[in-house]
Parts: C-alpha cells; structure tokens; sequence
C-alpha cells in the first residue's frame, strides 16, 4: 500500500498591519492571510523566505525575487488569480479592466466585474497574489480580506497616492 505524507509547515509573520499566517506545503506558499493566530508550527526553508520577502515588502520596497505559489481553484478563479500576479508593484487596476482582459482572451462579448470580484475575494495568498491593487469604478477602494484600513495602508506602502481613492 502507498503511503503519502503530507506534511504542512506553519509561521507568523508580525507585520505593522498584524499578524499574517504563512502557510507552505514543502514546495510552495499555499496561504498568506492577515488573522488572529496562535503560536508558531514547524517552518521550513519557504516560511523563512515568505519572511524576507515580507520584510523588504514592508520596507517600503518591491521584492526583487518571487516564491513559488501553489493555488488550485476553478479555471477562471485562477485565471483571475493571473491577472492579479501581472498587475505592476505600485499600480492599481479596476475589476472592470480585468474582466475586459478576460473577456478579450475568452473571445467573448462581455465579462461580469462581479465574478472577476468575486474570484479577487476568494485569493488566500494576500500580498504575494496582489488583490490589494484591484479597485472598483470611479476610483472606488472596495472589499479586502484584511479590510479597507489594510487595503489604503498596502497601497500607500507601494507609493500609490490613495487620496485620489474614496
């Protein structure tokens, strides 16, 4: 009989924004989320680099190197998630622009923003999968996981003038 071992690695993360959980099944970061956490589990070499890249990112700076991110969800939840990766430090887009992309490589007429929201909600590698960079019509800040305070403070972090956002 094959046996798998299937071992999950765990670290907490203090950032100025609260705690963030870390997740990593070995081979990538599998969740990164703010939240109310107890206690260290067992971290490995990822957690560690999830750390570093953390701390350049709360420096005020852009990472100059990437984890491997492992996310599994519907199709287009995680074609959705892509988007998100291709969007620019310092930079926000619209849910709008996003589903127009899509709807453009769909070859499709018209794409909802609420199920492009809708799979932005559902990203559970906050930060690392820049969610916090999708706002909606009109220069609107809107939904984040962490909350809207977490969202403005990301965004001003990357030097995003969040006086033009209401």
């Amino acid at each position: 009989m094959l046996m798998l071992e299937f071992m999950m690695y765990k670290g907490i993360y203090d950032s100025p924004l609260g705690a963030i959980t870390v997740l990593s099944d070995g081979n990538a970061i599998t969740y990164l989320d703010f939240q109310d956490a107890e206690g260290e589990g067992k971290e490995n070499g990822l957690i560690k680099d999830a750390r570093t890249w953390l701390d350049i990112y709360f420096s005020g700076k852009k990472p100059d190197f990437s984890l491997p991110l492992s996310f599994s969800s519907t199709p287009f939840t995680e074609r959705v998630w892509n988007h998100l990766l291709a969007i620019p430090y310092g930079k926000t887009v619209t849910y709008g622009e996003i589903a127009l992309k899509i709807a453009e490589e769909k070859g499709i007429a018209k794409m909802s923003s609420r199920a492009v929201g809708s799979a932005v909600g559902r990203n559970h590698i906050l930060i690392m999968i820049p969610c916090h960079r999708v706002i909606g019509s009109n220069n609107r800040l809107t939904g984040f996981g962490g909350g809207i305070w977490r969202k403005t403070r990301l965004l001003e972090l990357e030097g995003i003038d969040v006086s033009r956002l209401r």
